[in-house]
């Protein structure tokens, strides 16, 4: 029973990360694609200032995440890094750049070292999300067992390549909907409509994304493919659908209000529902939740820490949030955003 609670946190947290955290990597995606300098500078100065207050913060979900599959779910954790350990490796490495870059390239001067720096946060921003997710591909197809060798058909294989372009082009939909609201907020017109663009079309990729991916799993990992058409795992299915019919509904609308909401639902469900669809299964269908949990004293005493954590953290993250989504962090002027080029091209 307690095994069963741990993990529904375990995906919970990894929920709240791809929200979180993924939001920070769509930023990261339109940084890369927003084009050369003079056309880019506007967005990406919105950019700089939409993940300044909050971008560190996302991290703890991740940390939160690692701690809970070391002590609650040891044999999962080891069979996971025994097996993924280069795509989490090239993930971490990600992480570290992409901070390194964000941090390093606003305060310099001069233009070289900017589009440098500038250049490895963004395209960390477009490969950690990818091998995080291809990561979980493997989990869920099944591939990541006790007798696995590291190899890169462990994360290279249909599944997973599906779910790390489907990690991407979340993260860019869940980034240019909080951009397009935080242009909104600046009374800047003109990035709204350019990040509203953006979301719709990563919308898109999404939906078709989705779809081939379930095809995909009909074949390579049956018994998610199962669990995403049946119970629990269907139901968060249609949630997502529905969240994502919203979203393109109120990106259509011009107060825009609310999309923000449905887009975190858009993938807080889609985690959700792989999570629902492996059950009973940390490694469909090698090893259960039951075989891969800790001792039962351990699991005890994970589950008061995680309490009395979520209990100090949640409402300090909630804050954070709140204090930024509502202007209470600002460090920029509307003067700051309107100089400059247009933004509106491309």
């Amino acid at each position: 029973m307690i095994a069963g609670v741990i993990a529904v946190v375990l995906l919970l947290a990894i929920a709240a990360y791809a929200c979180g955290g993924g939001t920070d990597y769509g930023a990261g995606f339109w940084d890369l694609v927003a084009g050369g300098a003079e056309r880019g500078d506007r967005p990406r100065r919105l950019i700089d200032h939409a993940m300044e207050p909050v971008w560190e913060v996302n991290n703890v979900w991740l940390i939160f995440v690692l701690v809970i599959m070391w002590t609650g779910f040891p044999v999962f954790f080891q069979q996971v890094f025994t097996t993924m350990w280069l795509p989490l490796a090239l993930a971490a490495v990600g992480i570290v750049l992409r901070g390194a870059g964000f941090a390093l390239r606003k305060p310099l001067r001069r233009p070289a070292g900017r589009r440098l720096y500038g250049a490895v946060f963004a395209v960390s921003s477009l490969l950690t999300p990818f091998f995080l997710g291809a990561a979980a591909g493997g989990v869920a197809s099944g591939r990541v067992t006790a007798t696995t060798t590291a190899s890169t058909d462990v994360w290279a294989n249909p599944t997973s390549l599906l779910f790390g372009l489907l990690a991407i082009a979340a993260t860019a939909a869940l980034g240019a909907v909080f951009l397009a609201a935080d242009a909104r907020r600046f009374a800047a017109p003109d990035l709204d409509r350019y990040f509203r663009r953006r979301a719709l079309g990563a919308l898109a990729a999404v939906a078709v994304l989705a779809v081939v991916t379930l095809f995909v799993t009909h074949g390579d990992a049956p018994h998610v493919w199962h669990g995403l058409t049946h119970g629990v795992g269907l139901f968060f299915v249609i949630v997502a659908v529905l969240a994502t019919l919203a979203t393109a509904w109120l990106l259509n609308r011009p107060s825009g209000a609310w999309s923000r909401v449905t887009a975190v639902g858009v993938v807080a469900s889609a985690v959700i529902a792989w999570g629902m669809a492996q059950r009973p299964y940390l490694v469909p269908t090698s090893l259960t939740v039951a075989e891969g949990a800790g001792a039962h004293t351990t699991l005890r005493w994970l589950a008061f820490v995680t309490l009395v954590a979520l209990v100090l953290v949640i409402p300090a993250v909630a804050l954070l949030y709140w204090l930024d989504t509502h202007g209470e962090l600002e460090g920029l002027t509307d003067a700051d955003l309107r100089r400059g080029g247009a933004g509106d091209e491309g």
